[in-house]
């Protein structure tokens, strides 16, 4: 049987289904694509991070850097750019930083939610409404007789949309479930690294003395304190403010 007509014979309960299945199969297909991006390249990139910061920070520093455009990458760096040399703001940044990208990588659940909740129900209500309908057309007169085949047909393809309600939360369901596997994975790889990179902090802390800030001369100006200015000597005790003069015309 052709699919359009399946379709049409399913009943109005199939225009909502066929939204739902619309929207279910996008952020399928998004995440599908976010996940393997991020599962073919963070391990490689925790390597990296980890083995470099046992040698170099700044280049720890940097390859985290190249990498912010993965979550894991960004989870790295934000305790790496900061300055100020404290295990507790350590801490703290890959914590916050963690929370903030294993959020975004549960993006789209709540659409698969409400697709698996609402695709049976609306199924079942194709279903009663074509019950309804097929039920409507049969007379006590006609049991038992050949004009009473058209009704079963009708209920035959009424039971159409409690089928489709229940392939479409049959499929979210599963890639649901599939991602939030992907989830819990992340948090464990997370842990490990940030507990890997927290430790090799707390052993050899980064030297942040090299990286401050030096006075660069500029052409034309000479740089100077003020504790190598010198004052003339007996500077207060020989200066004398100056005394206008008074004219004749004053004194009178």
């Amino acid at each position: 049987m052709d699919i359009l007509d399946l379709f049409y014979k399913g009943g109005p309960a199939m225009w909502p289904l066929l939204l739902l299945s619309v929207l279910s199969l996008s952020v399928i297909f998004e995440r599908l694509w976010f996940w393997l991006r991020i599962l073919s390249q963070e391990k490689t990139i925790v390597e990296r991070v980890i083995d470099a910061a046992t040698e170099n920070w700044e280049i720890a520093t940097e390859i985290a850097k190249q990498s912010v455009d993965q979550p894991i990458g960004r989870f790295l760096y934000a305790p790496l750019r900061l300055k100020k040399n404290d295990p507790e703001t350590f801490r703290l940044a890959l914590e916050s930083t963690a929370s903030e990208e294993l959020a975004g990588m549960r993006r789209g659940e709540k659409l698969l939610e409400t697709v698996i909740a609402l695709s049976p129900l609306l199924g079942l209500l194709g279903t009663v409404l074509g019950l309804i309908q097929s039920l409507r057309a049969i007379r006590i007169g006609d049991l038992g007789t050949e004009s009473t085949a058209g009704v079963t047909t009708g209920i035959g393809e009424s039971l159409i949309s409690t089928a489709a309600g229940l392939i479409v939360a049959i499929v979210s369901l599963a890639f649901y479930r599939l991602f939030q596997g992907f989830v819990v994975n992340q948090v464990k790889v997370f842990n490990k690294a940030g507990n890997e990179l927290e430790l090799l902090y707390r052993q050899s802390p980064p030297d942040l003395s090299k990286s401050t800030l030096e006075t660069v001369e500029e052409p034309g100006y000479q740089n100077f304190s003020y504790s190598d200015q010198q004052e003339p000597d007996n500077f207060s005790q020989n200066f004398e403010p100056p005394i206008d003069p008074i004219s004749p015309e004053d004194e009178s």
